[in-house]
C-alpha cells in the first residue's frame, strides 16, 4: 500500500457508518491496543468481542452538530481513525475533545497520525465553529511530542491517572491546541 494516496473521510451519523466499516474500526482499535497503545483498553490483549461494544457507542453517538467520525484510507483500506466532538454545554461549547486518535501500528511513521489531527482541526474550525481542541494523550509514550510538533501544547498532567497493567501507571496529559 502506497501511503501517499491517503484519503480521509467524516461522519456524521450512525446511518453513515457501514457494518464493514464498524469491523474495521474494531479491528484498528484491537491492534492498535495489543501493539500497547489505546488506553481504553488497559489490559491487552483484547479481542474483537471486547472492543466492539466501544466502537458501537462511538458510532451511535455521531450527529453532526456534536460528534464526527474521521477516518484515513490507504488504497480503500482503514489505517486510522479518531472521534471529534462538542461540548454540549454554552460555556464550553467553543472547544472539543479530540479522542481515540489512532493508527494501524503497520502503518505508523508515514504520517496518518499527522494528516487526520490537521483534518480534525480544520473540521473544527472551518465547518463546527470550534475555537480550541482539547485531548488527553497517556504519558510515557513520547506522544506529547507528536502532539507538539502539530502546534498543541501541554497545559496540565493527572499524575498516575492511568493504570495500563497491574503496576504501570502513567500521567494523563492534557494538551490543548488554540487557536485553531
Amino acid at each position: 500500500m502506497d501511503p501517499t494516496k491517503l484519503s480521509t473521510r467524516q461522519y456524521l451519523s450512525p446511518d453513515d457508518v457501514t457494518p464493514d466499516l464498524r469491523r474495521c474500526l474494531t479491528s484498528c482499535w484491537v491492534e492498535v491496543t495489543n501493539a500497547g497503545g489505546a488506553a481504553e483498553f488497559p489490559f491487552p490483549p483484547v479481542d474483537l468481542e471486547e472492543v466492539a461494544p466501544s466502537v458501537d457507542l462511538i458510532v451511535d453517538q455521531l450527529a453532526a452538530g456534536t460528534s464526527r467520525l474521521l477516518t484515513a484510507h490507504v488504497e480503500g483500506h482503514l489505517v486510522g481513525w479518531l472521534q471529534l466532538r462538542r461540548e454540549p454545554s454554552a460555556l464550553t461549547g467553543h472547544w472539543g475533545p479530540v479522542h481515540h486518535v489512532q493508527s494501524d501500528p503497520r502503518f505508523r511513521r508515514r504520517g496518518i497520525g499527522a494528516d487526520l489531527m490537521n483534518e480534525a482541526r480544520r473540521i473544527a474550525r472551518e465547518e463546527m465553529g470550534l475555537r480550541q481542541l482539547h485531548l488527553a494523550a497517556r504519558g510515557g509514550a513520547g506522544l506529547e511530542r507528536f502532539y507538539e510538533r502539530l502546534g498543541w501544547k501541554e497545559v496540565g498532567r493527572w499524575p498516575a491517572a492511568l493504570r495500563l497493567t497491574g503496576d504501570d501507571y502513567r500521567d494523563e496529559i492534557l494538551m490543548l491546541l488554540d487557536p485553531l
